[in-house]
Formats: C-alpha cells, structure tokens, sequence
C-alpha cells in the first residue's frame, strides 16, 4: 500500500497531484496534525494540514468549492473553499500505519463541524480524491434529519 495511489486533487488546481503515503508523510513536520481526538473524540489517527496540500495543488483563482469524493462507498461532500480550507485535515495514519478501513481509511478528512454548511457527514472516509471547482460539486449528504439518522444508523451507515 505505501506506493500505492492513496488521495488524487485535482479540478481548478495548477498542480494535479497524486499522493501516496510517503507524500504525505514527508510534508512538514508543522503541516503535521498529531491525534485528531483533541478535535474529535470519535476519531483516531495523525494527519496533515488541508492547507499544505493546496498549497502543493495551487487552486486556481477561480476555485470556490471542494468536493470531497469517497470511491469505496460512492459519497461525496461538497463544500465551500474558505469554509473548509483553514480547518480541514486529512487523516492518513495511525502509529505510522496507514489508516485501516475500519477506520475509515486508508485516508479520511476530518472538517469543522455544525456549521451552515459544514457537519458530521462533511467528514469523509474513504477519502480517494479532492476536486476544486468553480461551482458546488456533487454532494451526497442527507436532506433531512430522516435521512441524516438513517446515514448513521448500524444498518445505513
């Protein structure tokens, strides 16, 4: 797995990147997120800043939003930049190892949450790509709290 593909960004970015573990592992000792629990409790992991990913991709001028795409179960968040772009992490280990699947991994993002348009479901696993667009990508979230329980419930999700 470590030279294995884990997290494509691509869309409105200069720089079309495909990252694997050791990428990622090699960003900057101060781009480095350790134990994402401090952030939130039901998470486990290390990760790395969203930021010093972008500023490897260089979003073009034009990008407002980032679609956060989940291949292995078909999910996808969109949301906007800014909303996204100072908080977000991306959670790729745990004791050096990359994420398992039970944990969402191989690589998961991890946002702000209960904002107006960012929540629980804006946290990814599965994480495969990041896609910056000039308009809302495809989002897949609940539209109502229904849906939203159905979503998190063992039987859904």
């Amino acid at each position: 797995m470590p030279d294995e593909i884990l997290l494509l960004v691509d869309g409105a970015v200069e720089n079309r990147l495909e990252l694997r573990f050791a990428d990622l592992a090699a960003l900057p000792a101060s781009q480095q997120v350790p134990d994402v629990s401090r952030f939130h409790p039901k998470r486990q992991g290390d990760g790395v800043a969203l930021e010093a990913i972008l500023a490897l991709a260089r979003p073009r001028a034009k990008a407002n939003y980032l679609t956060l795409h989940a291949g292995r179960d078909d999910f996808h968040v969109s949301v906007p930049l800014a909303a996204v772009r100072a908080e977000g992490i991306v959670v790729y280990h745990r004791a050096g190892e990359p994420l398992g699947i039970d944990q969402g991994g191989p690589i998961r993002d991890l946002a702000a949450c209960h904002t107006d348009e960012l929540d629980d479901c804006a946290n990814v696993k599965y994480l495969s790509r990041i896609e910056l667009s000039v308009r809302r990508g495809r989002d897949a979230r609940p539209q109502n709290e229904e849906e939203h329980a159905k979503l998190h419930s063992p039987e859904g999700g």
